[in-house]
C-alpha cells in the first residue's frame, strides 16, 4: 500500500522536472508528438476509470444496500450531483476562475519578466489544481485507495509543465507550492474519511470517481467534451444515497 502524500510528492517533482525542462526545450517539442503522447494518457486514464469503476460490484456496498441497487445509487449520485453543479455552474466558474486570477494579479506588475512569472504561475496553478484528478486522486490517495490517480496526473502535469514553462518560463515551477498545498489538504481529508466512512460507502464513492475519470478520459481523447467539474457534487451524494438506501432497507 502506497504512502499518503506520496502522489502529492511524485507531483510536485513531475512539475518542478517539467518545468526546467520546459525551460531549456522552448519551443522544439513537435505538436504531433504531444498529442501522441496526450493520447497514450488518455487511454491510460480511460483503464484506471474503468477499475475503480468496478467497485460498483463490491460485496460490501452489495450487502449493505441489496443486490439491486448499488448501480441505481451510482446513476443517482450523478445525475444528482450533476444537477447540483451544474446549477452552481462549477465548470463555467472553475474555467473562469483562471481569467479573474490573472487580471487580478498582473495588475500593477512592475516589469515583463515578472508579468510573465506570474501569468505562468496561475495559469499552471490552475491547470494542475482544478481538475477532477486533483479532487478525486486526493481522495483516494488519503482513503487508502492508493496513489495511482495522482500518479497518472502527475504524469500529465510533467508534460503540460514542458508545455507551460516553454512559454512562460519558471512562474509554472513556482505552482509546486499550490499542488503541494491543495492535494496535500484534500489527501488529508480523505485520512479523516477512511477512519470514518464505512466500507460500503467508500466503494460508492471510488465507483462514482471511477466514472468521473472515464469522463477525463473522453477529454483527454477528444471524444467528448464531458462538463467533469459539475458531476464533483456526486462523490459527496453516493455515500449519503448509501446510508439513505441502508437504513430504509
Amino acid at each position: 500500500m502506497d504512502l499518503p502524500g506520496l502522489g502529492t510528492a511524485v507531483n510536485v517533482l513531475t512539475v518542478l522536472v517539467g518545468a526546467g525542462a520546459g525551460v531549456l526545450l522552448g519551443h522544439r517539442i513537435p505538436d504531433r508528438v504531444r498529442d501522441l503522447v496526450m493520447d497514450a494518457l488518455g487511454l491510460v486514464t480511460l483503464l484506471i476509470g474503468g477499475l475503480s469503476a468496478v467497485a460498483v460490484t463490491d460485496a460490501a456496498l452489495s450487502s449493505y444496500v441489496g443486490s439491486g441497487a448499488p448501480m441505481l445509487i451510482v446513476l443517482a449520485a450523478l445525475v444528482v450531483g450533476g444537477i447540483i453543479g451544474a446549477t452552481l455552474r462549477l465548470q463555467d466558474r472553475v474555467e473562469s476562475l483562471g481569467g479573474a486570477l490573472q487580471r487580478r494579479l498582473d495588475r500593477g506588475a512592475g516589469s515583463v519578466e515578472r508579468h510573465r512569472f506570474v501569468e505562468g504561475f496561475v495559469a499552471a496553478s490552475l491547470v494542475f489544481c482544478t481538475g477532477p484528478l486533483t479532487v478525486l486522486g486526493s481522495l483516494n490517495d488519503g482513503l487508502g485507495n492508493g496513489a495511482d490517480q495522482l500518479f497518472l496526473k502527475a504524469t500529465l502535469d510533467g508534460f503540460a509543465a514542458i508545455a507551460f514553462a516553454a512559454t512562460f518560463g519558471w512562474g509554472v515551477a513556482a505552482s509546486a507550492v499550490t499542488i503541494l498545498a491543495v492535494q496535500g489538504s484534500l489527501t488529508l481529508a480523505g485520512v479523516l474519511l477512511g477512519d470514518v466512512l464505512p466500507a460500503a460507502h467508500l466503494s460508492a464513492i471510488t465507483a462514482v470517481g471511477g466514472l468521473m475519470l472515464i469522463g477525463v478520459s473522453l477529454r483527454l481523447l477528444r471524444i467528448r467534451e464531458i462538463a467533469v467539474a459539475d458531476l464533483l457534487p456526486g462523490l459527496l451524494v453516493a455515500p449519503l444515497l448509501v446510508q439513505v438506501v441502508g437504513m430504509v432497507r
